[in-house]
């Protein structure tokens, strides 16, 4: 299991591998005819004026795959998709990332990409929510919106002469704080018409990235004078806190309360360990591994989710859900 370093006893090994065998079955028959390894014949009509991509060569006029992955066909176009690839950005991917940089004008972000990416000062909403040129002024108070290691959310915008650029125009993108950024394999993490989930049964908020980092944290509630909002009460805190000290109840209003913060750690750790076994990470298989772990939480706490024991139930459990899926 990748990530994780756990070790099975004999029992646990078998019922892993019986569980594997399952979700193996299940998912090969259908795309038997799209997955190719390297040196498979891809099956291609000559006689269309073929355009060859990606991961194909042509051998003793045959088209054979040269990589690992799921045959695409684009028009003419013939090319193989690996699986386990690097990300590569997509115009209007949603991704998070963590400024590295703050330059003249731009901050530049790390999105797990092979070049970092740029976040300009123009491509965002400024703090007071207006819209209007940005001025020196701005420029100079750029380290009050984001500074290095902050972990933001964005949304591609494209590629140009500098490389690649992002925009966070609308009120959700921007900072996040009180929560966890995880990594994972990009291929696990599917793009989809939703990105952003409030999981309200647990006060938090999950972001699928599509460049693999995965944000889970406290919930925050999003409206249209969030930003005028938040300047305000920043003024109005600055303010009390020249004249007084915190009280220990406003102190701990302020703070993440402990049952969210365990709701945290629990989908975090879901989400090891469905990385850890190659599963797709959606919004509903985290939730059915976060029900899981809460089901059996005199047996597996929290601290014991990345244990060997869980993993196997959550193989098992996939496996059963698929089969009974397939079914309907």
């Amino acid at each position: 299991m990748r990530g994780l370093q756990v070790s099975l006893n004999q029992t646990q090994k078998v019922r892993l591998q019986r569980a594997l065998e399952k979700l193996e079955s299940l998912s090969s028959k259908p795309n038997s005819n799209a997955s190719v390894i390297v040196a498979d014949s891809i099956p291609v009509n000559h006689e269309d004026g073929l355009l060859k991509g990606h991961g194909t060569s042509e051998v003793n006029g045959e088209v054979v795959a040269t990589v690992c992955g799921v045959v695409e066909r684009v028009n003419k176009l013939v090319y193989v998709r690996s699986l386990r690839a690097r990300y590569k950005p997509e115009v209007g991917d949603i991704i998070v990332g963590r400024v590295i940089e703050v330059a003249p004008k731009r901050w530049r972000v790390e999105i797990n990409y092979s070049h970092d990416a740029v976040l300009m000062l123009s491509s965002m909403n400024l703090p007071d929510g207006i819209q209007r040129r940005r001025t020196a002024l701005d420029e100079l108070n750029m380290r009050t919106i984001f500074e290095e290691n902050d972990v933001i959310c964005a949304e591609v915008r494209g590629f140009q002469y500098d490389g690649l650029h992002l925009q966070a125009r609308s009120q959700k993108y921007g900072k996040l704080g009180r929560g966890q950024m995880l990594t994972v394999p990009p291929y696990l993490v599917k793009r989809r018409k939703q990105h952003f989930h409030n999981l309200d049964k647990y006060g938090i908020d999950l972001i699928l990235g599509c460049n693999g980092f995965i944000w889970v944290g406290e919930h925050v509630e999003i409206t249209d004078d969030m930003v005028v909002d938040q300047v305000n009460n920043s003024e109005q805190q600055s303010a009390k806190s020249d004249k007084k000290i915190l009280s220990p109840e406003e102190q701990e209003r302020s703070y993440t309360p402990q049952e969210t913060r365990e709701n945290i750690v629990r989908t975090a750790n879901a989400i090891r360990v469905l990385s850890a076994l190659g599963f797709n990470i959606t919004a509903e298989v985290i939730m059915d591994t976060v029900e899981l772990s809460i089901s059996l939480k005199q047996q597996v706490p929290i601290y014991k989710m990345l244990g060997a024991e869980f993993c196997v139930l959550v193989a098992e459990k996939e496996a059963a859900r698929r089969s009974v899926t397939k079914k309907k």
